[in-house]
C-alpha cells in the first residue's frame, strides 16, 4: 500500500525549498523502499533548486544517504527489509558496454526506480540524482542499495553516497595516488577535504591543501595534509613546485569546478603527471590551454565522476576503514540538523562554514 511522508521539495528555480506531503509506491519489480536514518546536504542538491541540473521541477531533494530497507519488490536478490544500506547513485546495469567490458564503474546505463514518487495531487517528483532522500521514505531501484555494516554510524556513512566518495575515489580510483607521491588539492570543501584523506589513505608522501580560506585549509590539515596554501595570498602553482623540489606534483586534484584554477591545477603538476578534475562546473564555463603545452607536459587529464567509484566494492571497504578506526568519517559531519533546517542548510554552505550539514530522521 502507497505511503504518506515528508519530503524536501523544490517547485521552482531559485525558491525556497518546502516540506510536503509525498507519496511513496509499493515497490514494483527491481525497487526497494528504504527508510531513510540520515542524508547529508550536498552542493549537487542546491544546484537542483537553482536550475543548475536541469528544469524537471519540482524535484524531491536529497541523495547522500543511509538508511533501512523497509520493503522489495519482485526478482529483488541483492538486498532484503532490515538490511542496513547507503544509497548510491551508480546502480550498475550489467549490459551497457562498459559494464561488458569489465568496467562496470563507468556504467553507461544505470538504474533508477522505474515508478515516480508523487506529491498528494499526483503531481510526478524528480528525485535528486534518481534518489530523493531528503524524505522520511523513499522509493529507489535496488541496485541503488548498498549493504555495509549496520554497525557504522548512519551520519557518517550516509557521506560516502556522494560527496565523500567522490573526494576519495578522485585520489585512489581515478588519480591513482601511490605510495610516495606528491597530491595537492586544490578547493577544500567536502569534496576536496575527501580527496585529502584518500591521497593519506593511498600512502602519498607529500600532500598540499589549497585553498583561499584558512578554516578549511587548517580542517585538510587535521585530516592529513602535510602542507598548505592560502592562494588568495600565494601563487598556487609557485608554492606546489617549490614543496616538490621545483617539478609540481604527481597529482592535481581540482576540487573546485572553475577555469582558474583548473589551469592552476594543470601548470601545478609535474611533467607526465595527472590532473583530475572532480569539482562540478557551470555549462557555459570555458578554458583556454595552449595545445602545445598539453603535448610538451604529457601526463593525463581525467575527470572524476562520483570518485569511479563500484559501490559494491568501495562501500562496504570504506566502512570496515570507518570501523576500524582507519577512516574518519565523523569528522566530515559538522552538524546533524532536522528536515525543517535543510533550507537554512544551503546557506551556511554558501558562507564556507561547514563540511556537511546532516539531516537525521
Amino acid at each position: 500500500m502507497a505511503q504518506q511522508v515528508r519530503g524536501v521539495i523544490a517547485r521552482a528555480k531559485g525558491e525556497p525549498v518546502r516540506i510536503e506531503t509525498i507519496t511513496v509506491p509499493d515497490p514494483g519489480p527491481g525497487e526497494a523502499v528504504v527508510k531513510v536514518q540520515a542524508c547529508g546536504v550536498c552542493h549537487t542538491d542546491l544546484h537542483y533548486r537553482e536550475g543548475g541540473i536541469n528544469d524537471d521541477f519540482p524535484f524531491l531533494l536529497g541523495h547522500e544517504a543511509a538508511g533501512v530497507v523497509e520493503s522489495v519488490g519482485e526478482g529483488v536478490t541483492e538486498v532484503a527489509p532490515g538490511d542496513f544500506v547507503i544509497l548510491n547513485w551508480r546502480a550498475v546495469c550489467g549490459q551497457c558496454r562498459a559494464c561488458l567490458r569489465g568496467r562496470p564503474q563507468y556504467c553507461f546505463d544505470t538504474h533508477n526506480a522505474k515508478q515516480r514518487m508523487t506529491l498528494a495531487d499526483g503531481t510526478e517528483l524528480s528525485p535528486a540524482l534518481g534518489i530523493g532522500a531528503f524524505a522520511e521514505k523513499t522509493l529507489v531501484a535496488a541496485g541503488q542499495c548498498t549493504k555495509v555494516d549496520p554497525e557504522a554510524s548512519p551520519a557518517a556513512a550516509g557521506l560516502l553516497g556522494c560527496g565523500v566518495m567522490a573526494g576519495i575515489g578522485a585520489a585512489i580510483n581515478t588519480g591513482n595516488v601511490g605510495r610516495g607521491d606528491s597530491v595537492a588539492v586544490i578547493g577544500c570543501g567536502g569534496v576536496g577535504n575527501a580527496a585529502v584523506v584518500g591521497a593519506r589513505l593511498a600512502g602519498a608522501a607529500t600532500i598540499i591543501a589549497v585553498d583561499i580560506d584558512d578554516k578549511k585549509l587548517q580542517t585538510a590539515k587535521g585530516l592529513g595534509a602535510t602542507h598548505t596554501v592560502n592562494s588568495r595570498a600565494t601563487d598556487p602553482v609557485e608554492a606546489v613546485r617549490e614543496l616538490t623540489g621545483g617539478n609540481g606534483a604527481d597529482v592535481v586534484i581540482e576540487a573546485v569546478g572553475r577555469p582558474e584554477t583548473y589551469e592552476q591545477a594543470f601548470y601545478a603538476r609535474d611533467l607526465a603527471g595527472t590532473v583530475v578534475l572532480v569539482g562540478v562546473p557551470t555549462p557555459e564555463m570555458r578554458i583556454e590551454l595552449p595545445l602545445l603545452d598539453v603535448f610538451g607536459r604529457g601526463g593525463a587529464l581525467k575527470s572524476s565522476w562520483y570518485g569511479d567509484c563500484l559501490p559494491s566494492r568501495d562501500f562496504p571497504m570504506l566502512i570496515d576503514l570507518y570501523r576500524q578506526g582507519r577512516l574518519d568519517l565523523d569528522a566530515f559531519v559538522t552538524e546533524t540538523i532536522a528536515l525543517e533546517d535543510v533550507e537554512k542548510a544551503f546557506e551556511r554552505m554558501h558562507h564556507g562554514d561547514v563540511l556537511r550539514s546532516v539531516v537525521m530522521f
